[in-house]
């Protein structure tokens, strides 16, 4: 269920289940659920990714998985998808059966046609709903509110309600609670509008974008971000039609949890005029035709021939080492001549795949290290305790007495023969216990949660491997159910050392 509707409520489908299972005669033995949570992408489900585990492994004590319709198993865009972890739970013994369904899902020639139509309206249902969403959100970018994205430095987000009135600054982070509220763009401290207007002004004389960062970082000055200017963050804010009173949505979109893309300037939804410039028309326009005629000036022999060199000097690239190179043209003007980073990389003989796949990995699995928090919080929360997470901190806080820190490591390929999962954490006492999430050797769906007592980790780096090579007092579970258990138990602290 990714929304609180009512025909798919937890609660509906969990009761047309058991009255099924009454009817058909079943036992329910477990119960896999994916509250809150998009059909789009199977990275998104750890309730679903959890059943294909269990099945496979041959971990699961049940021969029939009972669904409430083929919507509830996925919305996958692609509906083979959604047929191919069908195919896993059947090629391991356990059937699927719909109970929401006017077809028995018993492999006839009718009910696979019936199904594939199902998966197929299931899949369009999420592509007309996004069509809708990017039809409301561009209604209110063109009446010159924000659309969303990031507004710049030495601008605000203000909060206002359906009249107008204004509301409250939102901080990094926020966002608005309430459907009716609007945001808008403000100008920020006098302080940061004189940065912008030098930053444009310096640029215009000639100054380039690695002279401008480094003055800015001499001087102290840091970015809205709390960091040190780039090149990258300097380009960010030359470019930024914000300045002078524009909103501009669209510019990127990664619909249907798909693959960002870079949009075509016609495809941008604008509003022009709608907030306070910072800068002049004029300024901001001269400084686009300086930017142009500086990135026409050079050859692309002549901007592999820096990056070869930058390869040699430092044996290795990445975005950020070329836009920290001053000798380098910045990483967008490569990907505008070469199209990506990977083929300019593939020019100078510069092999990237290994690079771009560890990066890949490392967000996916960090993305399922926040999904994993928030089940556990949830839990807690069904227990009759109370849970939240702290993200500055990185802390799960139960019961305001005792805090869990939540860490994730990937599977690194077999050394010794078996999987190891180095992680590295730092010197932290401010924890009671410590889980550390292994992944399986595809980094994709979770092996076990490993508990320690927090003063285990307080060495770095740690390698835990299959063998148990490494002695700790720990205990390795299968599902966040006997997490849930232990925090629960769990007296109040102390103090740091007990």
């Amino acid at each position: 269920m990714s929304t609180e509707q009512q025909t798919y409520s937890i609660e509906n489908q969990r009761d047309a289940i058991r009255d099924y299972a009454d009817v058909m005669g079943y036992d329910i033995v477990a119960t896999y659920e994916d509250v809150g949570r998009s059909g789009l992408n199977i990275e998104g489900r750890p309730g679903l990714l959890r059943l294909l585990a269990d099945v496979e492994d041959r971990q699961a004590n049940f021969e029939t998985v009972v669904v409430y319709d083929v919507s509830r198993w996925g919305r996958f865009q692609n509906i083979n998808e959604s047929a191919s972890y069908e195919y896993r739970c059947q090629m391991a013994g356990v059937r699927i059966e719909f109970c929401a369904e006017q077809f028995v899902n018993d492999g006839s020639i009718g009910s696979d046609v019936i199904k594939t139509i199902k998966r197929s309206m299931a899949a369009e249902w999420s592509r007309m709903l996004s069509q809708k969403v990017f039809i409301g959100q561009s209604r209110i970018v063109k009446m010159g509110f924000r659309g969303g994205g990031y507004v710049g430095y030495g601008l605000r987000r203000l909060l206002v309600d359906r009249s107008g009135k204004p509301k409250a600054i939102l901080k990094p982070g926020e966002w608005k609670s309430l459907v009716s509220d609007r945001v808008i763009i403000v100008p920020g401290s006098g302080e940061e509008i004189a940065v912008v207007r030098w930053i444009f002004n310096q640029f215009v004389k000639a100054r380039k974008e690695v002279e401008i960062a480094r003055a800015l970082n001499e001087r102290g000055v840091v970015t809205d971000l709390n960091r040190q200017w780039t090149t990258a963050s300097v380009r960010g804010v030359l470019s930024n039609e914000n300045y002078i009173g524009n909103n501009v949505w669209n510019r990127t979109s990664e619909r249907l949890q798909r693959k960002r893309v870079k949009n075509p300037p016609s495809e941008w939804i604008r509003a022009e005029n709608i907030s306070e410039q910072l800068v002049s028309r004029r300024l901001f326009n001269r400084v686009q035709d300086v930017a142009k005629a500086r990135g026409s000036r050079i050859s692309n022999e002549q901007m592999l021939l820096d990056l070869s060199n930058l390869l040699e000097k430092r044996g290795w690239l990445s975005a950020s080492i070329i836009n920290a190179a001053p000798e380098c043209s910045t990483r967008s003007l490569y990907i505008h001549r070469f199209g990506t980073l990977h083929a300019a990389y593939k020019l100078v003989g510069f092999e990237s795949s290994l690079n771009y796949r560890h990066f890949d990995i490392n967000n996916r699995i960090q993305r399922r290290r926040l999904e994993i928090i928030e089940d556990l919080v949830a839990a807690i929360g069904r227990t009759g305790g109370q849970a939240r997470y702290d993200p500055e901190a990185q802390l799960v806080r139960v019961n305001e007495e005792f805090t869990v820190a939540i860490s994730i490591a990937r599977c690194r390929p077999s050394v010794y023969g078996y999987p190891h999962w180095p992680f590295r954490k730092r010197h932290r006492t401010d924890c009671d216990i410590s889980v550390l999430i292994r992944m399986k050797p595809d980094n994709i769906t979770v092996r076990d949660y490993v508990v320690l007592p927090a003063w285990q980790t307080q060495c770095s780096p740690l390698m835990l491997s299959a063998n148990n090579g490494v002695r700790l007092d720990a205990f390795s579970f299968r599902s966040l159910e006997p997490l849930v258990d232990i925090a629960m138990r769990l007296p109040v602290r102390a103090s740091a050392n007990s």
